[in-house]
C-alpha cells in the first residue's frame, strides 16, 4: 500500500490541471512530491500527503479540540438524515470539492452513501486537515483560503458547502458550466436545546435566522431545490459531552454553565437545517 505522501503525489500527477497557483494564478505541473507553477512558486506535499497553499500561518479558533468531538458526533449519526438527503440530491458525484471540510467527517459520510470518484477537501485550519488525513477514504486534503481557491477555472462539477462560509465569486470561477453547489445552513431551531442551556438569559442567542444567507444564495445561484430537514437526535451516552464542545456556540459560555452541563448533559438535540441546491451557468461570468 502506498504511503500517504505517495498517494498525494499520484493524485497531483493525475489531476494537475485542476490546480492553479494561488500566488500568480498560473498553471501548475507536478514533479515527485512537489507542485510548481510556471513562475516558480512551489508547494511541497507534507508527509501526510497534504498541500499547504497559504503564504502565511492563519490563526483560527477551529482547533482539534473542537474537530474531534464534532467528528465523533457525525460518526454517531447526528447528521445521518442530512447526509442521506445530500447523497440523493447530488447530480455529479464524479468530482466533489468540500469547502471548509474540517476534519473530513461529512465527506467520509457522503462517500459511504454515494461513492465519489474524486474528492478534494480543504479548510483554512491546518489542524482540521491533519485530522482529515485519518479518514478511511482516498480524498486529497489541502489547507487553502476560501477567497483565493488554488483551483483552475471551470474544473469542479460539485461544491459542498456544509455549515461554512461561501465566496460566490470564487465558486463561479471554479465551477464547471452547469456545475452545482450544495449548501447546508442551520435554521431557526438548530441545536435549540444547547443554545438554551448555554445562554439561558440571552433570548437573542437562543434562536436566530439565516434568511440573509438563503437570500444571498438565491441571488448568486440558479436555485434548483430548497429542502428543510428537522428532527430530534437521541445522543448516545458516550457522545453527550462531545455535543458541548463540537460547535462555536460554546466559545462565549461561562465556565459555571459548562461545568453544570457536564454534570447534567443533554440527552436529545434538535437538528434543523436547510439544504440549498443551486446551479452555476456561464451567465455569471
Amino acid at each position: 500500500m502506498l504511503k500517504k505522501i505517495d498517494q498525494g503525489a499520484l493524485f497531483l500527477k493525475e489531476n494537475e490541471t485542476v490546480f492553479r497557483c494561488p500566488v500568480c494564478h498560473k498553471t501548475m505541473t507536478t514533479t515527485n512530491h512537489t507542485i510548481v507553477c510556471m513562475a516558480g512558486h512551489r508547494f511541497d506535499l507534507s508527509k501526510k500527503g497534504t498541500l499547504y497553499f497559504l503564504d502565511h500561518q492563519i490563526k483560527t479558533e477551529y482547533t482539534k479540540e473542537m474537530f474531534r468531538p464534532r467528528g465523533r458526533m457525525i460518526e454517531a449519526g447526528m447528521y445521518a438524515p442530512v447526509m442521506d438527503e445530500l447523497a440523493s440530491m447530488m447530480d455529479f458525484p464524479e468530482f466533489v470539492l468540500d469547502v471548509g471540510c474540517g476534519e473530513g467527517s461529512f465527506l467520509n459520510q457522503l462517500n459511504n452513501r454515494q461513492p465519489l470518484e474524486k474528492m478534494i477537501g480543504f479548510d483554512i485550519s491546518k489542524e482540521g486537515i491533519y485530522l482529515a488525513t485519518q479518514q478511511p477514504m482516498p480524498a486529497f486534503w489541502c489547507v487553502a483560503d476560501l477567497t483565493n481557491l488554488p483551483f483552475s477555472d471551470q474544473t469542479i462539477p460539485t461544491i459542498l458547502n456544509i455549515f461554512s462560509p461561501s465566496h460566490y465569486k470564487e465558486f463561479h470561477r471554479v465551477l464547471k458550466n452547469q456545475g452545482q453547489l450544495l449548501k447546508v445552513v442551520p435554521q431557526t431551531n438548530y441545536l435549540t436545546e444547547l443554545r438554551q442551556a448555554f445562554y439561558p438569559n440571552e433570548q437573542a442567542k437562543q434562536s436566530y435566522s439565516n434568511e440573509a444567507v438563503v437570500d444571498k444564495f438565491q441571488a448568486e445561484m440558479d436555485l434548483i431545490e430548497r429542502k428543510r430537514i428537522t428532527y430530534t437526535f437521541d445522543i448516545p451516552e458516550e457522545n453527550r459531552l462531545d455535543l458541548l464542545e463540537m460547535s462555536p456556540l460554546e466559545w462565549g459560555v461561562s465556565e459555571e454553565i459548562k461545568q453544570n452541563l457536564k454534570r447534567n448533559p443533554l440527552e436529545k438535540v434538535t437538528v434543523d437545517i436547510e439544504i440549498l441546491k443551486g446551479s452555476h451557468s456561464n451567465r455569471f461570468h
